[in-house]
């Protein structure tokens, strides 16, 4: 319906866009004819009408395109703009080597964003490691040449650039394409319906064009370079990997790790966490699936992508069992990362899993999904949950000569027909001279369904019955891995509002972080200077740090309501305030509720709302806090 509106809605704008088109000619042809304004002013209110229809057409037009009504972009940009401002001022991040100018790219964070990661971290190694009891390793940066060129990095590791011709400036080429088919859309009412639904067309296949698709289509829309309008380049690879030497000779070639230098909020390093799952080929069921099967949540199947369609809640369990999502145990992972995510804070309305296109897919996968996150930039890719298949281990042991399977016990031995292929070396020789060692490696390497193949032309000595007490394998591995300072950003999109003062005179900024990903748990306020009370915030700052609570006292500062601001700003979700010597108040940030307990009880109920162990709500029930309120 939406769709059949927009497009009734576009050719209306059309038409009025000529008849207005149409009327101003009159106008102007009246005026310089010099024809009395008598004669004029009717034209001209009927010209202010049909610009009323127009406007009119527009709004409802960009009310569809934007789902709000506003002009998007800027409301994007303002919104954004509001969010790093405060993340800025706060000193939650800033520009490496600020003073030298900085380098596009790099970020260093401060207290309070250091903080934050650290949390979501720690809540990342709960959340799996020790839930799914992982083995948790910690892996180094720089990567020998010979190991990603065995796993195909070095040469299939890149993106599709376009260059300004004239600076020299790389821009991606696809993201290029998707910002001006989007601007098209939600900026430029004169475009027909026709025009529309092919850019729609080409956002929903963008990741499945080829370097050449993508430059027929920036030359065929007239794309140039932002800011310069310069023309671009042909698009060409460009290989995301940095390069270095290893060891003071500098003849040993490396790579940083591939995947920390790439992304749109793009950063030239990141952390990364992530998961090498080794699953069997043959059975990819998983034990805990059943966990996960009903959960609801935004997908976006590969087939809807190509047919123009729209993400959906789909209960988990369909596209697994359809087959869409190739397994149990990816989609198993698929469940896990949406419960990481939504437990932290992130918006399930702002949440969807995306299929890989074929042509997207990484050379090593077999199926992926990765989770974006919608945010100011627009959807941002945060984890990707890959089925990397045996390929992984397969090329390690092509390179490296050293097997790397898994073995799986049988009950009882089974007794298997088994060619045993038994290179005869002197016999060889002779037939085969300088070749000889070629011919031998190839035999040995032969596999089971290779030498059956050539049964019939081996002698029958070589066939026996034996007797397996295992079967060897190589693993497939599921491997989500997750972009970490990009679901932090998200994070703070996510939780960032503002509300008046109360006053009423101005807007203050407030994130809503949950109380376990929350940089400070808590401050303690002296509602006045007063030595006693003052006492008091230095007994109960003790007792926080006895309990490993992280907070800060405020002795002395402007009034209480300039202080719960602050507060709210570093997104403290609790406040201590000292207004007796044996008891005092608890407020939430966002709620603004208060309660009244002891101060030898004030770390204990902060500690359990800062854990998890408890929500506000539990806590406010709690028949003790009751009796405190009343006092």
């Amino acid at each position: 319906m939406a769709a059949a509106t927009e497009e009734s809605l576009r050719c209306n704008l059309a038409d009025m866009l000529s008849t207005v088109e149409s009327q101003v000619s009159s106008v102007m042809s009246l005026k310089a004819s010099k024809a009395p304004k008598t004669k004029i002013d009717a034209p001209i209110e009927a010209l202010n009408r049909l610009n009323h229809e127009k406007y009119s057409i527009k709004r409802e037009l960009q009310s569809i395109v934007s789902g709000n009504g506003a002009d998007s972009s800027v409301t994007r940009e303002a919104f954004r703009q509001a969010v790093v401002n405060t993340l800025e001022r706060r000193k939650f991040y800033f520009p490496s080597f600020q003073i030298y100018g900085g380098v596009a790219g790099l970020y260093d964070f401060g207290r309070y964003g250091s903080a934050v990661k650290s949390n979501v971290l720690s809540f990342w190694k709960q959340h799996f490691v020790l839930a799914e009891d992982m083995s948790e390793v910690q892996c180094t940066c720089v990567t020998p040449e010979p190991v990603l060129k065995a796993s195909g990095h070095v040469d299939k590791f890149t993106d599709v650039m376009v260059k300004d011709e004239k600076t020299g400036t790389y821009y991606r080429a696809d993201h290029l394409l998707k910002d001006f088919c989007k601007d098209k859309l939600e900026k430029d009412r004169s475009i027909s319906a026709k025009m529309a639904a092919e850019l729609k067309r080409v956002l929903a296949t963008l990741d499945d064009f080829s370097a050449e698709e993508l430059g027929a289509k920036i030359k065929e829309y007239g794309i140039t370079a932002p800011y310069t309008k310069n023309p671009l380049s042909d698009p060409y690879p460009f290989n995301l990997m940095f390069p270095t030497s290893i060891g003071p000779s500098g003849l040993k070639p490396g790579y940083m790790r591939p995947e920390t230098a790439q992304g749109l909020l793009r950063q030239r390093e990141f952390t990364l966490a992530e998961i090498e799952h080794f699953v069997d080929p043959e059975d990819k069921s998983h034990p805990k699936y059943s966990e996960v099967v009903n959960l609801e949540f935004l997908m976006f199947p590969r087939e809807e992508q190509m047919s123009g369609q729209s993400a959906r809640n789909i209960p988990l369990g369909e596209p697994v069992s359809k087959g869409i999502v190739n397994s149990q145990t990816l989609g198993y992972f698929i469940g896990r990362v949406y419960l990481f995510l939504t437990c932290h804070g992130i918006d399930k309305k702002r949440l969807r899993f995306r299929q890989h296109l074929a042509n997207e897919m990484a050379h090593y996968a077999i199926d992926c999904w990765d989770a974006e996150i919608e945010s100011s930039y627009g959807w941002i890719e945060c984890v990707g949950i890959a089925d990397r298949s045996t390929y992984d281990l397969k090329a390690h042991s092509d390179k490296s000569g050293v097997a790397l399977v898994a073995r799986k016990k049988f009950s009882e031995p089974r007794e298997v027909e088994k060619l045993v292929i038994v290179p005869v070396k002197k016999e060889l020789g002779p037939a085969f001279k300088g070749n000889q060692k070629n011919v031998v490696e190839a035999l040995e390497a032969m596999n089971e369904k290779e030498a059956m193949d050539i049964k019939a032309e081996l002698e029958s000595k070589g066939e026996e019955k034996k007797k397996e007490h295992q079967r060897v394998f190589t693993p497939s591995v599921i491997e989500p891995s997750f972009g970490i300072d990009r679901i932090i950003y998200c994070l703070y999109e996510h939780s960032f509002y503002t509300r008046p003062s109360k006053a009423g005179d101005e807007q203050l900024n407030v994130f809503r972080f949950l109380p376990f990903v929350a940089p400070i748990k808590c401050t303690v306020l002296p509602l006045v200077q007063n030595q006693e009370y003052e006492d008091v915030a230095k007994v109960i700052s003790k007792s926080l740090t006895v309990a490993g609570i992280s907070h800060k006292i405020h002795i002395k500062g402007t009034s209480i309501g300039k202080r719960y601001a602050i507060t709210d700003e570093l997104r403290v979700p609790f406040a201590i305030t000292v207004d007796s010597i044996s008891s005092v108040t608890i407020r939430e940030r966002d709620s603004k509720d208060q309660i009244r307990v002891q101060v030898d009880e004030a770390a204990s109920v902060v500690k359990a709302l800062s854990d998890g162990h408890k929500t506000w709500e539990d806590i406010w029930g709690d028949v003790w806090c009751v009796v405190w309120s009343v006092l």
